[in-house]
């Protein structure tokens, strides 16, 4: 079972050219003018559409102003604290933003960006053999 996120974005090939940056793959069969589907991860698609391409699907709807409004947090899971700060370096290098300041809890590392459109990304690492065990 693949799982596919869909995001509107305002232009298809900054989007491309900002995720190639952070290192991330596309695959053709679903990359058009009004789409682009990136690979995030066995069984994840990440599919941004043109905000018009993206209206065809939410009729009635308004497509959310992430200058003002988040529906969606995305996390990507990586393979060591440094990975996080890796993949942090290369959004901010490829014109990212940072969300909020980095979290810190032992067990778990996360940092947070927005992408050139306003949407959310947190790279983590996270121990599960380390998590404090709570009284139910």
């Amino acid at each position: 079972m693949t799982t596919f996120i869909n995001l509107p974005v305002s232009d298809i090939e900054r989007s491309r050219r900002f995720f190639t940056a952070l290192g991330f793959g596309f695959e053709d069969m679903f990359c058009t003018d009004t789409s682009l589907g990136m690979k995030l991860g066995d069984g994840v698609m990440v599919m941004m559409l043109s905000t018009e391409r993206f209206s065809d699907f939410i009729p009635g709807r308004a497509i959310a102003d992430t200058a003002k409004v988040l529906e969606v947090l995305t996390a990507i899971e990586c393979e060591s604290r440094e990975a996080v700060d890796a993949l942090m370096e290369k959004a901010l290098a490829a014109g990212a933003e940072v969300f909020r300041a980095p979290e810190e809890h032992g067990f778990m590392y996360g940092r947070s960006f927005t992408d050139p459109d306003g949407h959310v990304w947190e790279p983590f690492w996270f121990d599960a053999s380390s998590v404090p065990e709570t009284s139910q």
